[in-house]
């Protein structure tokens, strides 16, 4: 067996004049939590259902769960679970009922057993009566991830599972996902969340269809090879527009109080931003690169996919 749940290489997908994914390839290794990140319209979810056999590739190939992506999509159907980003479930039905036509679908013999020991492993025993549509959004997505989980996969795809979910709700989904990985289920997430993205074991940054960086976060920050400060202080609005054209700066972010200034030539920033703490008398501090300022750096240089060029 392989060592990885998902191996694709050169995955492409056009849609009319558009080219949504452009040459994407990946590994996911068997019980490894990988995130997959992007802003929207990225071409995010046109991958992940490539690498289920959901949506057949233009070009590339790959195995998942070692199967064929184009000739045994339905072996990979069968092991793999999938949640999208819409709540797809009746309100009208309870949760237990709506697990049941679930198992029902799969013809799982054993249904009633693995509803409720599903129920009880995902903490909603004590609202299996509960009508779905009364369902908080943690709870919702809670639900979500259950019915994934009924056939027992060996692989989840989660597309921003945790959207418009509060940060406890968060979380807790979150622990479930380490717990789930611990068990030897693969997981490949995408997500729009830095701080979801710092608990996955590695991460691939996609824009406008083509994958910019991949590996844990620790390699994708040092490969950037970003300087990074923070000025602190009022009217940082102003402040980062007379930073726009200064010598060594590539990058301004405002984080509260506190402006992040980032650029590739840390020699030449730190000169710009002393003389200018110093004039303005404004506090200034050597800062760790975070993994959204790299975002945001690659982001900005990345060719849009509707033939608009780099990003504003």
């Amino acid at each position: 067996m392989s060592d990885y749940a998902i191996d694709v290489q050169g995955l492409t997908k056009q849609f009319g004049d558009k080219r949504v994914v452009d040459g994407v390839s990946l590994q996911v290794r068997r019980g490894e939590i990988f995130g997959f990140l992007g802003p929207n319209g990225s071409g995010k979810t046109t991958s992940i259902r490539m690498m289920c056999g959901l949506l057949t590739p233009d070009a590339g190939s790959g195995q998942c769960l070692g199967y064929d992506i184009r000739s045994q999509a339905d072996e990979i159907k069968r092991r793999v679970g999938y949640m999208t980003q819409k709540f797809s479930y009746w309100d009208d039905l309870t949760l237990r009922e709506n697990l049941d036509f679930v198992a029902r679908v799969y013809q799982m013999p054993d249904r009633r057993e693995r509803v409720e020991r599903t129920l009880e492993e995902l903490g909603l025993a004590g609202r299996a009566r509960q009508l779905t549509g009364s369902l908080s959004g943690g709870w919702k997505q809670r639900l979500a991830l259950a019915a994934c989980l009924l056939h027992e996969p060996q692989l989840l795809l989660l597309d921003e599972p945790t959207a418009g979910v509060d940060p406890t709700a968060r979380r807790d989904f979150w622990e479930e996902l380490h717990r789930l990985a611990a068990r030897g289920i693969s997981v490949l997430v995408s997500t729009h969340y830095m701080d979801e993205a710092e608990r996955c074991h590695k991460l691939a940054y996609i824009a406008y269809g083509r994958l910019l960086a991949q590996g844990t976060a620790d390699e994708i920050i040092a490969a950037q090879q970003l300087a990074t400060w923070t000025l602190y202080g009022d009217g940082l609005v102003e402040l980062a527009q007379t930073l726009r054209d200064a010598p060594g700066v590539e990058q301004t972010v405002a984080f509260g109080n506190a402006l992040h200034v980032s650029g590739r030539d840390a020699a030449t920033l730190e000169i710009t931003l002393r003389e200018l703490a110093q004039q303005q008398q404004r506090r200034l501090e050597p800062a760790q690169t975070t993994l959204e300022d790299v975002f945001i750096y690659m982001m900005k240089r990345s060719a849009d996919n509707f033939g608009s060029g780099a990003r504003p």
